[in-house]
């Protein structure tokens, strides 16, 4: 991936632990590596299909201005995350943000906190059998593309659906959902429960009515297990429901554990099931 880079640009702001520095401000030297695609920039010599750097630098430094952090890890992390969402080419990006002559009683020439952020790659799966479903599933959509650190990017087609698992229960609509994220694993699953709480979901018998399903199916390429999640849906590769709106949205992307595509995933299934 191509690269711009801003090396040691002088900002002076208010942040720090002590008292004085957020009242007196110190100077901080901030570098970041811009990660993304300048091909066709290039191609074309034209600064309007790239990243002015001159606007990133008043970015940033209208960014610390504003802002007062006690630690220059929070500072990294949050001026990471900023210009992600703030620069929509950007694919990634790495943040060291340097304090010199940092307050340690000691002979020091800087201390540099470096953060590397970038866009997540997740694909959802989404459920409804209570109330006005499509209703439920397109609020339950527009909540997760207004959370600053998301963005929707396809939907697939909703499928009317048989129960699974309790069948004694209405039929749902289901669906899956391609976005990008800078949220981890743990707290896209926090956010996913705010939702699912918003929109009253109560877990009473499992796999029963519900007016929200949310899951996480696939994050980038990793494979998760901890006590509350699992990544790879651990049911995903033995739902229909989940493989047809995965193979409409995502038909190449490729299950990290099995290692076969969505497409080749459905078709399996299809074969299993026919016989």
């Amino acid at each position: 991936m191509d690269c711009i880079k801003i090396w040691d640009l002088e900002v002076f702001a208010y942040h720090g632990v002590l008292k004085e520095e957020n009242t007196l401000g110190q100077k901080f030297l901030i570098c970041a590596e811009l990660y993304m695609d300048v091909s066709e920039a290039a191609k074309e010599d034209d600064i309007g299909k790239s990243i002015n750097y001159a606007n990133v630098c008043k970015e940033i430094d209208d960014y610390l201005r504003a802002n007062t952090f006690k630690l220059i890890e929070t500072m990294a992390d949050r001026l990471a995350k900023h210009l992600l969402r703030r620069y929509t080419p950007l694919k990634e990006v790495s943040v060291t943000i340097k304090k010199p002559w940092a307050p340690i009683l000691m002979p020091l020439n800087t201390v540099s906190v470096t953060a590397r952020r970038g866009w997540h790659n997740v694909y959802l799966s989404l459920g409804s059998n209570l109330g006005d479903r499509e209703d439920y599933i397109n609020r339950a959509i527009r909540l997760l593309d207004n959370d600053k650190n998301c963005r929707v990017l396809r939907v697939s087609t909703l499928r009317n659906t048989k129960p699974v698992g309790y069948e004694d229960q209405d039929d749902f609509i289901n669906g899956a959902v391609y976005m990008q994220t800078l949220l981890s694993p743990s707290d896209l699953l926090s956010l996913i429960a705010a939702i699912e709480k918003e929109l009253q979901r109560e877990r009473v018998i499992r796999w029963g009515p519900r007016t929200i399903d949310l899951d996480i199916l696939l994050y980038d390429d990793e494979i998760i297990q901890t006590k509350d999640l699992t990544i790879p849906h651990i049911e995903m590769a033995k739902r229909k429901f989940v493989l047809e709106p995965m193979a409409e949205i995502a038909p190449w992307v490729r299950h990290p554990v099995l290692g076969k595509t969505m497409n080749e995933l459905l078709s399996d299934y299809i074969n299993l099931h026919s016989n």
